[in-house]
């Protein structure tokens, strides 16, 4: 049957489930086939903590949010257009979210009573009417999947599992996605197992043939792609980002990377990846603990390595000691936090930015240490790159705070020129730097007051390092009060002084005469942007600034600040950098917060952002 082709702009889709249904694995796929289109998109996975929760119950649902479009867009979007809900606690979940109108596929066989009752449901809502403000698609997947794959010798529940792949053909017909690399990647996927690999593969095309042929489904949507900037993209994800970003690092610098690590949610990704690029001269270390993780790294930095680090909120905490010995110490490490909702063991799998007075402060003594913080997932390589900089050129650990929205979401990412990336290259001490032809480990580059970098084993410049407070110069124990001033101050300046080689604050202010300006900072810039674009379109004048650097603030931040009369900072945890704004350059701002371990969203914040405009009028 000849079937209508609708074009539209974009499409947000949530694929949902229970955690053994694969709906990442849908989702990432969906959003691979999406990018290779060449659609602008961002993604949001959203899944349990808990590996196996109980099959069926709220606490077990799993999702993926994908948001593509011809144009670009910077959020995966506030609400989804079409909810693919595989079972009852999948529905519940999720349904709130819905708009009114919106496309709503549920597998009708999983609404069984069992299965409603799990979730409070009293009456099946595929049948009471309480969907009618949704345009329901009601599919019974799990059996049409069996009934596909019955020619195949795999059991009934192997036949079951592959639903997921039934329900990525149909979403794939209904919005004319390519299937080369699904196909591909299914046929990698199970290479050893040619009969999964086969079912896979019929279920999915099962699905397409579907809603090619079904009256259930009479329209199917193209999205065209976006006009993006020429280059050569692919999709990718933060923490690959950054692992990246940290290659590259290692490259452009001349150091051998080692990675000091122990598993922890949601950075474990960047483990992973790094331990599979020996060939760049990278060495990954599983550790015990997060204590053995870091004090490996830095005592690879010690030896002349690119020290790495990579942890969450609750590695942070055991990793301060480390992280102040390498302020003491003066060598170069870098500390990736990928933040989530806290504390203690908190909320491990959902997104927050509760960690940055923890960065800012979480040493003893006065111990100031570079802060970063990427602002899209793609922005994690070139901030990755931009701490390998700084914690190489002023020989100093440097905190970089992703999160977990950044880590797991996706978004299209234009591969750099090589040759546009900056040298790192780093030079070592190899002869003695005293007058009386001594090593002096302490003595500084009277430009960025960063000490020497000896490689231990270098003839005649023998030294020692550690935590007790150094003499200057000589790097000799000392207690002598004035001594231990200077040192404290001068490692402040050094830190301080980074502000003269980061880039002017870039602030977004068309007209030139907004009162209102929105500062930001990591992950929270995309639903900042999103939701000032709104607030322009509806006649609205607002200006938009965003923070990478953190510590040290950019040099002419407070002049900025200055310029409006009102300052509106969003931020998903309780005010950190408000509190710091408004500590340093005494500027009253606007505190907006959020902690519920989710991005915010455009709508909120373009609600919020027009009651500080009119309150300024």
């Amino acid at each position: 049957m000849t079937k209508q082709v609708q074009q539209i702009d974009r499409v947000i889709i949530r694929f949902a489930g229970d955690s053994g249904d694969g709906m990442q694995l849908t989702g990432d796929r969906f959003t691979q086939e999406t990018a290779s289109f060449g659609n602008d998109l961002s993604t949001l996975p959203n899944f349990p903590a808990e590996i196996r929760a109980p099959a069926g119950t709220l606490p077990g649902v799993s999702s993926f949010q994908l948001h593509f479009a011809d144009h670009d867009i910077m959020t995966p979007g506030d609400a989804p257009n079409v909810l693919v809900a595989m079972n009852p606690a999948a529905l519940k979940a999720n349904i709130d979210d819905v708009p009114n109108g919106a496309m709503v596929i549920v597998n009708t066989d999983e609404f069984t009573k069992r299965n409603l009752t799990k979730v409070g449901y009293g009456s099946n809502p595929v049948e009471d009417g309480s969907l009618a403000e949704f345009k329901l698609s009601s599919v019974p997947l799990t059996s049409m999947t069996v009934k596909a794959l019955e020619d195949f010798e795999i059991s009934k529940k192997d036949a079951e599992r592959a639903k997921n792949m039934f329900a990525l053909g149909l979403l794939s017909w209904m919005y004319n996605r390519p299937t080369e690399g699904t196909l591909g990647f299914l046929k990698a996927k199970f290479a050893n197992k040619p009969v999964i690999m086969a079912a896979n593969l019929a279920a999915f095309q099962a699905g397409w043939n579907f809603g090619e042929t079904t009256e259930d489904f009479a329209v199917s949507y193209e999205v065209k792609p976006a006009p993006l900037p020429p280059g050569t993209y692919r999709n990718i994800t933060g923490n690959l980002a950054i692992s990246y970003g940290l290659i590259a690092g290692s490259q452009l610098s001349g150091l051998p990377l080692f990675l000091g690590s122990y598993p922890i949610t949601p950075a474990s990704d960047i483990l992973h990846e790094l331990s599979k690029h020996k060939r760049f001269g990278i060495r990954t270390f599983q550790a015990e603990d997060e204590i053995a993780g870091v004090g490996a790294a830095l005592g690879a930095a010690f030896g002349g390595a690119l020290g790495v680090t990579t942890t969450s909120g609750p590695g942070m905490v055991l990793k301060a000691e480390t992280i102040g010995l390498a302020l003491m110490t003066e060598l170069p490490l870098l500390v990736i936090d990928v933040q989530r909702a806290g504390p203690s063991t908190g909320m491990p799998t959902k997104t927050e930015q509760s960690d940055l007075l923890m960065a800012m402060f979480g040493r003893n003594g006065e111990s100031p240490v570079p802060v970063l913080a990427p602002r899209s997932p793609a922005d994690c390589f070139d901030i990755a790159v931009e701490a390998t900089r700084i914690a190489a050129t002023y020989r100093t650990p440097v905190i970089v705070l992703s999160d977990g929205y950044l880590a797991n979401g996706s978004e299209p990412w234009r591969l750099p020129d090589v040759e546009n990336l900056p040298d790192l290259t780093v030079e070592f001490t190899t002869e003695p730097n005293g007058d009386d032809g001594a090593f002096l480990p302490y003595q500084r580059d009277p430009e960025t007051l960063a000490r020497p970098w000896a490689v231990p084993g270098t003839p005649g410049l023998e030294h020692r390092l550690g935590g007790i407070e150094k003499s200057d110069g000589t790097g000799n124990i000392s207690y002598t009060p004035s001594n231990h001033d200077l040192m404290v101050r001068t490692r402040q300046a050094k830190i301080d002084g980074i502000a003269r080689d980061i880039p002017p604050l870039e602030v977004d202010d068309p007209s030139g005469d907004a009162d209102v300006l929105v500062l930001g900072w990591g992950g929270t810039y995309g639903s900042i942007g999103a939701a000032v674009r709104r607030v322009r379109r509806a006649g609205g004048t607002v200006a938009q600034a965003h923070l990478r650097h953190i510590n040290p603030f950019p040099a002419d931040l407070g002049e900025v600040l200055r310029r409006y009369d009102r300052v509106l900072v969003p931020e998903i945890n309780l005010g950190q950098l408000a509190l710091l704004l408004r500590g340093r350059f005494l500027v009253d701002v606007i505190s907006y917060t959020k902690v519920n371990g989710l991005p915010f969203k455009a709508e909120e914040l373009a609600g919020v952002l027009q009651e500080v405009i009119d309150r300024a009028e």
